[in-house]
This record gives structure tokens, sequence and C-alpha cells, in this order.
């Protein structure tokens, strides 16, 4: 009130402006924004196939990893004493068997990754991989089979 008086006598027309603007200021109404500290700001949430950064990509990546290992020890498993043979081969029937043993690869490697595992499955799959030969022995492919396939039961429980 003492203001407004001191106002009037000074400017008679600027004290209503004055006057509001002292009444905006002195108003409870007038609220302040909260910052939030950093720790208390709402996380986001990931959309349903988006991937995050963090323990998620590394999971993925150690799976990933994981399974070109045991990839790659399949591979080694089929090719173990082959090498000869592979050699003996013409240039399309090596790149026909090649094609088709990274299938069995990849086939195996899948039937592994299940909980049960189906042998006769790897087996039949190794079986028909090793018919690409030209002239295979009948007794030689049945127990090459049989040694492949069980190497390959061994790792299961190495891997």
């Amino acid at each position: 009130m003492a203001v407004e008086k001191i106002l009037e006598k000074i400017a008679p027309k600027s004290t209503e402006k004055l006057s509001l603007r002292l009444e905006k200021i002195s108003s409870p109404e007038i609220k302040s924004e909260r910052v939030l500290p950093s720790s208390d700001k709402p996380k986001e949430i990931a959309k349903p196939g988006e991937r995050r950064s963090g323990a998620g990509i590394a999971a993925v990546s150690a799976a990933q990893d994981f399974q070109e290992r045991r990839a790659a020890a399949i591979d080694n498993i089929l090719a173990a004493g082959l090498n000869d043979i592979f050699l003996k081969m013409d240039a399309q029937k090596q790149a026909e068997f090649k094609k088709k043993g990274e299938e069995t690869v990849a086939k195996i490697n899948i039937l592994l990754s299940q909980t049960k595992i189906k042998i006769n499955k790897i087996i039949d799959l190794i079986r028909s991989w090793l018919k690409l030969i030209p002239g295979v022995n009948k007794f030689f492919l049945e127990q090459e089979v049989k040694i492949k396939a069980d190497k390959i039961i061994k790792l299961k429980d190495r891997f």
C-alpha cells in the first residue's frame, strides 16, 4: 500500500502498470519448474525390436561369438581326414562339396543349439554330404559318419 502511494505521487499514469506488475510478482500462484537431477530423469523405454546399447548388445555379441566358435569346431571335425580326397576332385565338384559342407555345418550348429540333440538328423546330414565324394566306399562312408557324429556329440558337452 505504501508503495502504491509513493508511485502515485511520482507518476500517476504509470501506477496502474506498476501495481499490476507488483501483484504478479507477489502472488503465490507462480509455479517454479523443478529441474530433475540426471539420476531422477525418467528413463526411455525401448520399443520391441529396437536395440539398445549396454548389456543387451554384449549378450547378443557373446551368443554370436559362441555360435561362430562352435561352427568353426564343427567345420574342423567334418574336414578332418578329407584333404586328400578334396584335392583329387575336379573344380566343379570341389565347389559343390564345399557349399554343401557349409550348409551342413550351419544345420548341425542349429541342431546342437536345441535342448534335445537329434543324432539321426546329424548322421543323415553328414552322410548326404559325404555321398558327394565320387566313388566313395560304402563302408568308409559309414565309418566316417559314425566317427564324425561321435565327435560332434562330444562337442555339445564342451560348448
